[in-house]
């Protein structure tokens, strides 16, 4: 099988090209958008932000000319300008998702209900669908991977975002037949629950941020949310709620990855963590009972056992993302998605006391925090999945700092798609559980 790079250079020999649309022309857009310029057998011929000039400006900046961008809404003339070697900046995320000439969407929003619908409208309209979106993915992942199996297409999460990098190294390890005790990422800020963007304003302007997101990775909701990714596409759980979250170097993680009784924290193997002082890395913590391959590992100096850590060092976010485009479409394959089916849940954390009548507002916001558990915790607490808190969502009760929301406790006041595929998932979830119960008691 050739390789992803060889196969791009041999469509574009052919004069062939994989013809991506792209919705959201942030800095994870626009940084995606540089980098297919670059490459052999790729383009973005196609992208959708609120502001289109946010679109022109990204392609100005990867180097296309001006006389090379149209700007419409139109689906005929967006087909025309594509047909003849030109790319399309439009306010109009349903042309990306509906227009023949594309054949991979790619979400980079950052927004989990128009995530939702742009993986929804991209799955019905036959195209495979790359989500740079992990909030969305975790909250409603397993109904969107199911109904592209179903469509023939591909749903997967992103190369260089920490939960496909931790998948490489999953897959990696997992195939050489070595036990996998822990998969984990490192935190490269300090946990700080009461993150804002007005705490995180001066931060975000000298790194050329949005202050929200800043916030988001302050309190960690987003390494909660990366983590949730991990355990649904491996089965791996948090060890407790909210994760250890020790601090280390990769040479002390071996060590402490170890059960209880032989001297480390863990309770249980098979876990999702964070780390603090491992940052910007991932990492697998492995072991072998294998006394050859004890001996082999110590020989390549990779320890003295009985654990191992895998470490990589670096992500390349959405600069890697051209990867997994590639590879659902030349593969047909995903890069990460929820093959074990909804395993744990990122729930919703009251980030202040929170009145009854008061709106939640967003992820890195002012109200609330994400924290993991294991799915069926989060089921019998009733414990709001985070990635359906929006504008629209109201307390009905008041709630204490540091309590976990409910479903009791808020009502939707407007209709989203999310909410409504959420549904879906939570009903097609019950189904499958009722008819487990029935097969098993016919044995």
């Amino acid at each position: 099988m050739l390789g992803i790079n060889r196969k791009l250079e041999q469509l574009e020999k052919e004069g062939k090209i994989i013809k991506v649309g792209l919705v959201g022309a942030g800095q994870m857009g626009r940084g995606m958008v540089s980098q297919i310029e670059n490459m052999n057998g790729m383009r973005v011929v196609i992208t959708a932000d609120i502001k289109v000039e946010n679109v022109t400006n990204a392609y100005l900046k990867a180097g296309v000319r001006e006389e090379d961008i149209v700007v419409t809404n139109s689906p005929v003339e967006a087909s025309q300008a594509i047909q003849a070697n030109k790319v399309v900046a439009t306010s109009d995320s349903r042309l990306v998702t509906s227009i023949e000439e594309v054949e991979v969407v790619v979400d980079a929003t950052g927004v989990p209900n128009i995530g939702a619908k742009i993986a929804w409208d991209s799955i019905l309209n036959k195209k495979h669908i790359v989500m740079l979106n992990v909030e969305a993915d975790v909250t409603i992942g397993p109904l969107l991977y199911k109904m592209a199996n179903a469509a023939g297409v591909v749903y997967t999460g992103t190369a260089g975002d920490e939960p496909g990098c931790i998948m490489e190294l999953y897959d990696f390890a997992e195939a050489l037949g070595f036990e996998v005790v822990a998969l984990g990422k490192g935190k490269n800020n300090p946990l700080n629950l009461e993150a804002n963007p007005d705490s995180a304003a001066e931060e975000a302007a000298r790194k050329g941020s949005s202050p929200k997101m800043l916030a988001s990775f302050q309190d960690g909701t987003k390494t909660m949310v990366e983590m949730t990714a991990v355990a649904n596409a491996t089965g791996f759980l948090p060890d407790k709620v909210g994760m250890h979250g020790i601090t280390g170097t990769v040479q002390s993680l071996p060590a402490e990855f170890r059960l209880k009784e032989d001297g480390g924290i863990l309770e249980n193997k098979r876990v999702v963590e964070f780390v603090n002082g491992v940052a910007p890395g991932v990492f697998a913590i492995i072991a072998s009972d294998k006394p050859e391959v004890n001996h082999e590992m110590q020989y390549l100096k990779m320890g003295d056992g009985p654990n191992y850590i895998l470490y990589r060092p670096y992500h390349l976010c959405s600069l890697e993302t051209p990867l997994s485009v590639a590879r659902a479409s030349i593969y047909n394959e995903p890069t990460i998605a929820p093959w074990a089916g909804l395993q744990a849940e990122t729930v919703t954390v009251a980030k202040k006391d929170l009145q009854a009548g008061d709106f939640l507002d967003s992820i890195g916001g002012f109200t609330v925090y994400g924290t993991i558990m294991k799915a069926t915790e989060a089921k019998e607490k009733k414990a709001f999945p985070l990635g359906l808190v929006d504008t629209n969502v109201q307390l009905l009760r008041s709630v204490k700092k540091g309590e976990i929301i409910s479903y009791d406790d808020v009502v939707q006041t407007k209709p989203s798609t999310i909410w409504n595929l959420r549904k879906m998932q939570d009903e097609l979830l019950e189904t499958q559980a009722s008819i487990a119960k029935v097969e098993k008691a016919l044995v």
